[in-house]
């Protein structure tokens, strides 16, 4: 499970995406590799959801970028 991505060329310098961060009137609730545009393509996206009071939905993709995955290690 994906905890945290961190989008850019430099990590100093980049935009970040965690699992409990406020976007907009909701919050960020998961962040996944899309496994089918891997295995048909070869291209990493990563799709970012929320949930707000409409419920969940996706929020934002991230495609063909340098990002650092931050797992979430509960054991």
């Amino acid at each position: 499970m994906i905890r945290k991505i961190i989008i850019g060329q430099n990590p100093k310098d980049a935009l970040a995406y965690f699992v409990g961060m406020k976007a907009g009137e909701g919050s960020v609730v998961q962040i996944e590799l899309d496994e089918r545009t891997l295995s048909k393509t070869g291209d990493k996206c990563y799709d970012i959801y929320i949930e707000g009071e409409d419920g969940t939905m996706k929020w934002k993709r991230i495609e063909n970028m340098p990002v650092v995955i931050e797992y979430d290690c509960r054991f």
